[in-house]
């Protein structure tokens, strides 16, 4: 079968695309290269230029790829932006959705993945958040992904569409140097730019009922989670009848704010300690994933840790700023 995969020129959507067309799935990509880099595709992918609000460009492309299943990454995911901008990202990320679907109705696809969030659960107060924890967003982009996944298993029961919806938890990480995150809107990369500057690193908070008084959070390596949308996608195409299943993708393991900026400044050499400032509005003091579903239904777990990701991420950001070399 033949896979569509959104927003496939991205930091994550390169790396599934990579992975899929890699294990001998055939893929293409639908990009609009906004925030997107058409280089960072192999030649052998195919990269469609535009957008899934174009139905036109949708239906041409589903029919001359011959698509049968799709992999929806396309999103605006900035938590602060969709705060202050709530109509653009509805319009992105729910009407570009429901634009979406219903070109896969038409073509005739039966199978969809979508790329959820843990941003779903907005701050739930428990040691690890299973997937039947209550799902109450905080901000508007928690909304949209919330809406998407009703929207998507929705479609799926009334459609015989076989749906799966992953609740990512902290991204982070590169399967190579040029496939790095390029954006500064993550932890990881916040960190490498305010040392690269000669600034100390910032720690939002360091007074929450954990071990070091910073908050606690999830992270897994862009490579894993690539691996686990393959996974997915396999068990999409193996299904007969149509079913949905959404699933967190974490490692279930929690690392402090203060442990990643010490592990930071080790891997780097960058010496300065970080500086404490007040909470942001909405930082919840902990948030780790349950991994025991993805484990049962697919026997899925995530096999880097978080050294790797600092490591792997530290050499992509240093292709793109050599100056970072030097300390």
């Amino acid at each position: 079968m033949t896979w569509l995969i959104t927003g496939g020129a991205g930091y994550i959507g390169a790396h599934v695309a990579e992975a899929m067309a890699a294990a001998g799935e055939r893929v293409v990509v639908l990009d609009d290269v906004s925030s997107g880099i058409a280089d960072r595709l192999p030649e052998e992918i195919p990269l469609v230029r535009g957008t899934v609000l174009d139905r036109e460009l949708l239906d041409r492309t589903l029919a001359e790829h011959a698509v049968s299943g799709v992999v929806h990454l396309a999103a605006k995911k900035q938590v602060g932006e969709s705060v202050e901008q709530p109509l653009r990202y509805y319009r992105e990320n729910v009407h570009g959705l429901t634009v979406l679907l219903d070109a896969v109705v038409a073509a005739g696809v039966r199978r969809f993945l979508f790329s959820s969030s843990a941003a779903v659960y907005g701050v739930p107060e428990m040691d690890l958040i299973p997937e039947s924890a209550p799902c109450e967003p905080i901000n508007p982009y928690g909304e949209t992904k919330l809406t998407g996944e009703w929207l998507v298993r929705a479609t799926g029961h009334a459609h015989s569409i076989s749906t799966a919806c992953l609740r990512y938890f902290n991204v982070a990480g590169s399967a190579r140097p040029e496939l790095a995150d390029t954006g500064v809107f993550n932890i990881i990369p916040m960190f490498f730019d305010r040392i690269t500057r000669g600034e100390a690193p910032r720690i939002f908070g360091a007074d929450y009922p954990t071990p070091d008084g910073t908050c606690i959070r999830d992270y897994i390596h862009v490579a894993d989670l690539a691996d686990a949308h393959l996974a997915v996608a396999r068990r999409l195409a193996e299904q007969d009848e149509a079913g949905d299943l959404t699933v967190n993708i974490g490692r279930g393991v929690g690392v402090s704010v203060r442990e990643l900026a010490d592990l930071v400044r080790e891997i780097t050499g960058y010496g300065e300690a970080p500086v404490i400032e007040p909470r942001r509005p909405g930082d919840a003091a902990k948030a780790v994933a349950s991994v025991d579903l993805i484990a049962k239904e697919l026997g899925w777990t995530a096999s880097r840790g978080v050294r790797e990701m600092v490591e792997s991420a530290w050499e992509g950001w240093c292709l793109r700023h050599p100056e970072a070399r030097i300390k």
